[in-house]
């Protein structure tokens, strides 16, 4: 396929490079100077849309979506397919679609999960929103770029499924921090915790696959310093997102606002930007009771 890719940072870049490497014919466009091997750079967004088959987008936020999407739709084919990867707010993955779909394009919204690792390696887990036909043109890129793909219904359903996941990611990881920080308090040794843990009711990937005790478990960034895989900073964005579309859709979220506060402390107040969002657990650690 002829492939347009709008966003070559650390997650798009990678995922263009596999696409090309698979031999899809990939031209790309970053505000920044980037070299992304097989890829071939534009001008501009709209020339790197102009004849694609599918366009992707990996944008940070909804606000600079649209923004693209204004430039690259007058520029794109009609029937061709319009797939953002980026994770931004339900609404702007709508309002996109729909100006997609008035231009006779097939839209999808696919955010990711799996970070730069899982771009790199090709193995990121898609939740799809949109059009049937334009997810089974599509399929061919996800199988290179991930390792599943999931049609979660209509435009703005992946996202949808994206920020419920990740408030269970986020809501999930400070409670297995906050009961290793007690476990020491408590005398129990961590190496004891997890086995115990992991094999019981306790079960969870923060605790199986994302340990977040140093030399506990399989390697994670806690082994590294807390260097991100997931970044706390782009946890905060994910479960602020949730928050925003709970609020729009006037549901109850105690727990999803809890770790929102929390992040955004840890974040904001507290030294977390740059680190993984599992480094939470030092946190936990210097901390009393209040």
């Amino acid at each position: 396929m002829k492939i347009g890719f709008i966003g070559l940072g650390n997650m798009g870049g990678p995922m263009a490079a596999n696409l090309a490497e698979a031999g899809h014919d990939v031209t790309g466009f970053d505000m920044a100077d980037v070299t992304i091997e097989g890829v071939t750079l534009a001008n501009s967004g709209a020339d790197a849309a102009k004849g694609a088959d599918v366009v992707i987008t990996m944008l940070p936020n909804g606000q600079i979506l649209r923004a693209v999407a204004k430039e690259i739709i007058p520029a794109m084919s009609e029937g061709s397919v319009f797939l953002d990867c980026s994770t931004v707010d339900v609404e702007s993955a709508r309002a996109v679609a729909d100006d997609a779909k008035a231009a006779v394009l097939m839209a999808l919204d696919a955010p990711v999960s799996g970070g730069v690792g899982g771009a790199t390696s090709g193995t990121l887990t898609f939740m799809v929103g949109g059009d049937q036909n334009g997810f089974n043109i599509a399929k061919e890129l996800f199988d290179i770029m991930g390792q599943k793909a999931v049609h979660c219904g209509p435009s703005g359903n992946g996202q949808a499924a994206k920020i419920c996941n990740n408030m269970i990611l986020g809501a999930t990881m400070i409670v297995t921090c906050e009961a290793f920080a007690l476990a020491d308090k408590l005398g129990l040794d961590r190496q004891a915790m997890f086995d115990v843990v992991s094999t019981s009711s306790g079960y969870s990937w923060t605790m199986n696959a994302y340990c977040p005790a140093p030399g506990v478990g399989p390697q994670s960034p806690a082994d590294n310093g807390y260097q991100p895989g997931f970044a706390a900073d782009l946890m905060l964005k994910d479960l602020r997102l949730a928050q925003q579309a709970a609020a729009a859709a006037d549901a109850d979220t105690p727990i999803g606002q809890a770790a929102t506060a929390l992040y955004e402390q840890f974040v904001e107040q507290e030294g977390g930007t740059g680190q993984d969002f599992s480094a939470m657990l030092p946190r936990f650690e210097k901390r009393g009771r209040t």
